[in-house]
């Protein structure tokens, strides 16, 4: 159940084509002044185009979704993109809303930003800085962990209370499922199954771990986040944390297919194991509940054409 404080606001939502802006379209009921903007609206690299968003909208609340993002494959390809684009969007966005004195920022980042290797997991909020991201990502991991330190700075200098959301790996089936190199791993395996009658080819060994979540279920704690005017920064996962074979078999079961798995290029594992903790989360959305591995898998295999 919504609250009031949701209708009296006016919502900035960048990344509006992205699954999980699409995913809060349909969540949120109308009447919401919600504003979703994409790089067709305004060039976030541009700090005039910037300037000109902020100060036409003047929203209460600005919910940043949009990044460079992309598979492993293209992270390693392109690293000087990866960085220069996403510090340069978050920069310039976070400068521009503290000068209009935009009252709320909340900036989404990933559980890249995390240290290759930890001496315990599953990391806590303070794991962040203890060590360089995995090497496979780490231009796109430093600049969003980037925006975590942005965002910190600005609230100790200026007195702003902006955060940050750390979502684990999505899925969903607002996803792209028509570019080889930029699908998220869960994207690319419902894909693969769907185009294959025998043999299931997937990237690296298979024994990374990973921890995934629906999309749907980051709009709808965004949606809580603007809501509830939730000020303090968190991961967001679940509890289950599969190995990259595990969830592939689990899929294969729950869509009744019968493929024979095949594993290449070990050099493209990736991190090994990222997953991060929920007990923050939990103390402030006590009453979440994640939907389950099946269903999420359900969903977004229906979408596939």
């Amino acid at each position: 159940m919504l609250k009031n404080f949701l209708k009296n606001q006016t919502i900035l939502i960048t990344g509006g084509s992205s699954m999980v802006a699409t995913h809060m379209k349909e969540i949120l009921p109308s009447g919401y002044n919600v504003m979703y903007i994409d790089s067709s609206y305004c060039d976030l690299t541009d700090p005039k185009a910037v300037k000109w968003l902020i100060s036409s909208i003047m929203p209460d609340h600005v919910i940043h979704l949009a990044a460079k993002v992309g598979g492993i494959q293209d992270n390693i390809k392109y690293p000087a993109e990866y960085f220069n684009e996403n510090i340069l969007m978050n920069t310039i966005l976070i400068k521009v809303c503290q000068e209009y004195n935009i009252k709320r920022f909340t900036g989404i980042l990933s559980t890249c930003i995390y240290p290759d290797v930890v001496d315990t997991y599953p990391m806590s909020e303070l794991d962040i800085h203890k060590g360089p991201p995995a090497p496979t990502n780490f231009s796109y991991g430093y600049s969003k962990r980037a925006m975590a330190v942005q965002i910190d700075a600005h609230n100790k200098q200026y007195g702003t209370k902006y955060n940050y959301l750390i979502p684990c790996n999505l899925f969903g089936e607002h996803d792209n499922f028509n570019h080889t190199t930029k699908m998220h791993f869960i994207t690319a395996l419902l894909k693969k199954i769907k185009d294959s009658d025998k043999d299931l080819l997937l990237l690296g060994t298979g024994n990374p771990l990973r921890q995934f979540m629906y999309a749907g279920d980051l709009a709808k704690i965004l949606i809580e986040v603007i809501d509830k005017d939730i000020t303090e920064s968190f991961n967001i996962a679940p509890d289950w944390n599969y190995s990259i074979n595990e969830m592939a078999e689990k899929t294969l079961d729950i869509l009744k297919k019968d493929l024979n798995i095949i594993y290449s290029k070990p050099e493209l594992d990736g991190q090994y194991r990222k997953d991060v903790s929920n007990n923050k989360m939990k103390s402030i959305l006590p009453n979440f509940k994640f939907t389950s591995f099946k269903n999420g898998i359900l969903k977004s295999y229906d979408k596939i054409s």
